[in-house]
């Protein structure tokens, strides 16, 4: 990782939030895991945005 030198502070600071979001470990893809996600969030939606819990 060379800082380039004509790279400006805001620059610099949004690669670096980038690369370190890039790192975050990532949630398993596919299968029972993306089916139990998947149907969590439908049954949400059933739910009018105004209805509060």
């Amino acid at each position: 990782m060379t800082d380039d030198p004509d790279e400006t502070p805001i620059q610099r600071v949004l690669r670096l939030k980038q690369a370190a979001l890039a790192a975050r470990p990532k949630p398993p893809r596919g299968g029972r895991f993306q089916r139990e996600q998947a149907a969590a969030k439908s049954s949400s939606r059933t739910r009018a945005p105004w209805v509060s819990r």
